[in-house]
C-alpha cells in the first residue's frame, strides 16, 4: 500500500433496515465466522473494480465496528454502513518519539521442513514455539509461550521497520527493563477463502514503541504488519504517548 495518500475511518454496521435483518448473516456468532464473513463485508467499501486489488488493512474493534486505514476514501455502495467521515492519516513523527500502540497480528516465522527448501513455510510463532514443549506440557506452557513468541516477533518486526520496543523504566516492580507489551489475547481462527480452509494464529498486542526510522515506520504502518491482512490482522493503531510533568 502506498504510504502518500492514507485515510483513516470507521465503520459500523447500520442497525437499521436493511442491514439489521441481515445481522447474523453479515455479523455471525463465533470469531472463526466473523473473520472470514468481516473480510467479505468490509471489500464491499472498496470493491469499485472487479481488478481490484486490496489497496487497505482493517480490523474489528467490536461487532460489525471496524478500523479502516486505506489510500482510497471507503464508499457505501449498499447501504449497510454508517460511515465516520474519513480522516488524512499523514502522521509526522521524529527519532525518538514514543508511541502507545494496538495491534492485531498474524505472527509467524518461516520454517524449512527439509533443509534443501529455498523458502520455509509461515508458522504460528506461538505453535512453532509449543513444538518444542512435550506434548503433556502444552497446555501449562502456553500462556508464558504467547507473551514470549509474542513480544520476540514485534521485536523482530521493530528491527525490520523502523521503531525499537519501549522498555519498563527503572523502579517498576518486577518489570525494570523488560519489553512494556502487553499480550492481551491469543486464539487460532479458521477462515474459508478461495480454497481449502486454513488456521491463522492471531495475536493481539499493545504497549509502548519507540520510532527509530521515522521515514520507514510510517511506511510500515500503510502496508501493515504479518500475514492475513486480508482477514483484519497487520493494522497497527498508534497514539503519542503524555509528556510526563
Amino acid at each position: 500500500m502506498n504510504a502518500s495518500i492514507l485515510y483513516l475511518s470507521r465503520a459500523t454496521l447500520r442497525r437499521e433496515v436493511p442491514a439489521s435483518a441481515l445481522r447474523e448473516l453479515l455479523v455471525p456468532r463465533g470469531d472463526s465466522a466473523r473473520a472470514g464473513a468481516a473480510h467479505r463485508l468490509v471489500w464491499t467499501l472498496f470493491a469499485d473494480a472487479p481488478e481490484r486489488e486490496r489497496d487497505f488493512l482493517w480490523r474489528e474493534a467490536d461487532a460489525g465496528v471496524y478500523y479502516l486505514l486505506s489510500r482510497r476514501p471507503p464508499t457505501d455502495r449498499h447501504g449497510l454502513f454508517e460511515l465516520d467521515a474519513p480522516k488524512p492519516f499523514a502522521p509526522v513523527f521524529a527519532v525518538g518519539d514514543r508511541l502507545r500502540f494496538d495491534l492485531r497480528a498474524n505472527a509467524t516465522v518461516a520454517r524449512k521442513a527439509d533443509p534443501s527448501q529455498s523458502r520455509g513455510k509461515p508458522c504460528d510463532v506461538v505453535m512453532d514455539a509449543l513444538f518444542q514443549v512435550p506434548k503433556g506440557a502444552r497446555a501449562e506452557a502456553r500462556r508464558d509461550a504467547v507473551i514470549t513468541a509474542g513480544t520476540r516477533w514485534l521485536e523482530g518486526q521493530g528491527e525490520r521497520r523502523g521503531f525499537v520496543v519501549s522498555k519498563h523504566e527503572p523502579g517498576a516492580v518486577d518489570t525494570a527493563g523488560t519489553p512494556a507489551v502487553r499480550v492481551s489475547a491469543y486464539r487460532t481462527l479458521r477462515v474459508d477463502h478461495a480454497g481449502p480452509a486454513v488456521r491463522i494464529g492471531v495475536l493481539d498486542l499493545e504497549g509502548e514503541i519507540e520510532v527509530r526510522d521515522p521515514a520507514l515506520f510510517v511506511d510500515s504502518l500503510a502496508r501493515g504488519f504479518g500475514r492475513a491482512k486480508a482477514f483484519g490482522c497487520g493494522l497497527m493503531l498508534v497514539r503519542r504517548t503524555r509528556a510526563a510533568t
